[in-house]
């Protein structure tokens, strides 16, 4: 199975580690091993996240407060956003289109 990136959740991830970088030394480094390792079990098992929406599921991380939204389009899984769940929610709906 593949994985892709929209533009805008790749920012989101990568804005997101270079803030957890400037709070600890190493902190951005964990952070991505977590998002990555939720990208591990959704490939491997795409639809044991929670449904959200038709077609969109959330995996979520274990220590930070993040989801991985995403959904799958035929053997690719298509993430759409790396939401920080404490925030607006839902933000990320108009990328949908």
């Amino acid at each position: 199975m593949n994985v892709r990136f929209l533009a805008t959740a790749r920012e989101e991830l990568d804005n997101a580690v270079a803030w957890y970088d400037q709070q600890a030394d190493g902190l951005g480094k964990e952070f991505l091993d977590e998002f990555d390792r939720v990208i591990r079990r959704v490939v491997s098992y795409p639809l044991s996240a929670v449904e959200i929406d038709p077609g969109l599921r959330r995996g979520l991380l274990a220590r930070f407060p993040y989801g991985l939204i995403y959904g799958q389009d035929g053997d690719t899984v298509v993430i759409v956003a790396a939401a920080h769940l404490h925030r607006e929610p839902r933000y990320w709906v108009d990328r949908l289109k």
